[in-house]
């Protein structure tokens, strides 16, 4: 792995952890055994970083919930899927995640402090919204969800459970919660199906 590559997973780590606000350049130096030079020779700036970092934690995010969608055909099933992947993959990816869910670290650290770069934090998780959304409508469609669910509401409930299992799961790294937690939304979108 080349410094770079090291400087952006090291960084990684401790954005996770401590937040960005939190972490000097130093801290990242040290940690990715870097000099000054070294650092400076990659990124203007730890601003320039953390735009590299946020790139690699969406690479990561998309290899780990994302992971086995492709071969499933109907749309609540990949909801599912993500939901399960969220719980058992990504949250527990204590190597390059090591203090959690860094998108909601920095969005709450940064919203007042910083609001351009929690803005594009926020982008991501827009994004998710939308493609659970979209799922959701694939899923009415084909019959999968009662006919008079309220998609819109039922992504808000999704995301705002997976947001919770997040922060409690970052709190106190209990696997049986963040499994009540998953499970229950999970229990919630299976109430959906109109065989129910």
């Amino acid at each position: 792995m080349d410094l770079k590559q090291t400087i952006i997973l090291e960084a990684l780590r401790l954005f996770s952890l401590k937040g960005y606000l939190s972490t000097s350049i130093q801290d990242i130096i040290s940690a990715a055994g870097a000099s000054k030079g070294g650092f400076y020779n990659h990124f203007r700036s730890k601003e320039e970083l953390f735009h590299a970092v946020l790139d690699e934690a969406r690479r990561i995010w998309r290899e780990n919930n994302l992971a086995g969608l492709e071969a499933i055909p109907n749309p609540i099933e990949k909801v599912k899927k993500l939901l399960a992947n969220f719980k058992d993959i990504y949250l527990r990816d204590t190597q390059c995640l090591p203090g959690g869910c860094i998108f909601v670290t920095l969005s709450v650290e940064l919203d007042d402090q910083m609001p351009d770069l929690a803005h594009e934090v926020n982008k991501g998780f827009e994004g998710l919204k939308s493609m659970i959304n979209g799922l959701l409508e694939r899923g009415k469609e084909s019959g999968e969800l009662k006919a008079g669910t309220d998609t819109q509401a039922v992504t808000e409930m999704i995301f705002a459970g997976l947001l919770g299992a997040t922060v409690i799961y970052g709190v106190d790294k209990s696997s049986e919660k963040l499994d009540r937690t998953i499970n229950a939304l999970l229990d919630y979108l299976n109430r959906l199906s109109p065989d129910r």
